[in-house]
């Protein structure tokens, strides 16, 4: 028998209380193959199969464990992720089915939940690898499926908005105001810059047609590929309640071209008709320029917490500050109609 690290033996200790709690009557609990996978800012990803007998019969099933890491760059919540994909489980939105959930760390040590770990693999560059084209458009056109998939989905009737709270102003003035809260926090010296494009924002905030599910980090690198398919949308802990146009500017944002689209075959102008096809919405160009200096100006904040994390000695990667996406903000800023 492998010995375990004492990293891995808590992990296995927390999962069978974790299960014990949610599955009384489990037993002959037996967990293998445990290891933890590389990446993720904001949590550990622990693979392994899992197998146990209870009242309804055998059990086997591959499992992932999302847990907080102990020096994380954003705070987010495991019981959100938690309750959208359990809401999400059987719509034509491809998202892993969750099983359990340790909302507060009583049994893992930090806020954790258990899905099952579904075939597939990450690739954030997919649209601009090396497969041929044709095959790169046919996932390029699957992701905004996807999407518009996400938006469509009915989430008063699976009582997504108690969990997710809905918006009571306009959706762009509350995702504004909350990473506004964040920036105040993170920031250690005056940014004049950034101070100017919040302005600016705040200022030319758009209405929303709809309120939908929004993702909050939409790009191929939270997918899982298998082949062609796209076999699972993941990290779901920024899900909440907003405007349609918000993950179209995450996908359309001009700093991340080369993980969203494809020159000369997938651009703005494409991505947009597409969008309005697969959802009906006529997208108004000044929306979405606005959408597209909001992603620019959330990166930012992102950074900056980086950065804020870092001088405090709770995280150890090295970001710069976010004077490179200055100029892109005043760009669009200064075309926008």
């Amino acid at each position: 028998m492998a010995v375990m690290s004492p990293p891995a033996q808590q992990v296995v200790e927390g999962l069978k209380a974790l299960m014990c709690d949610a599955v009384p009557s489990a037993r002959e609990i037996t967990f293998a193959g445990l290891s933890r996978a590389a990446g993720g800012l904001s949590r550990e990803n622990w693979s392994f199969d899992a197998s146990w007998t209870d009242v309804r019969g055998t059990h086997a099933y591959p499992l992932m464990l999302m847990r907080d890491a102990a020096g994380t760059l954003l705070t987010t919540e495991r019981s959100r992720e938690f309750h959208v994909l359990k809401a999400l489980n059987g719509s034509a939105v491809a998202a892993p089915v969750v099983h359990w959930m340790d909302p507060d760390g009583r049994f893992l040590g930090a806020p954790s939940v258990v899905m099952e770990r579904v075939s597939g693999s990450c690739d954030y560059m997919v649209l601009n690898g090396s497969r041929p084209l044709p095959e790169r458009l046919k996932l390029a056109h699957d992701f905004l499926e996807l999407m518009a998939n996400m938006q469509k989905f009915d989430w008063q009737t699976h009582g997504l908005g108690e969990c997710l709270g809905v918006p009571q102003e306009s959706p762009a003035k509350t995702e504004l105001h909350q990473w506004e809260a964040e920036y105040r926090r993170v920031q250690i010296e005056p940014h004049p810059e950034l101070d100017y494009v919040l302005s600016w924002l705040d200022n030319n905030a758009p209405d929303a047609e709809a309120i939908v599910l929004v993702h909050g980090d939409f790009k191929p690198g939270n997918a899982l590929i298998e082949g062609n398919v796209i076999t699972a949308k993941l990290d779901w802990e920024t899900a909440h309640l907003g405007d349609p146009l918000e993950d179209l500017g995450w996908i359309t944002n001009p700093v991340r071209k080369s993980e969203h689209q494809i020159a000369g075959h997938w651009e703005r102008a494409q991505i947009v008709a597409a969008y309005s096809k697969l959802t009906g919405r006529k997208v108004s160009d000044a929306a979405l320029t606005w959408w597209n200096v909001f992603s620019c100006w959330k990166l930012s904040v992102i950074q900056l917490t980086a950065v804020h994390e870092f001088v405090s000695e709770r995280y150890n990667r090295v970001f710069q500050t976010p004077s490179w996406l200055y100029r892109p903000m005043f760009h669009m800023m200064s075309g926008a109609r």
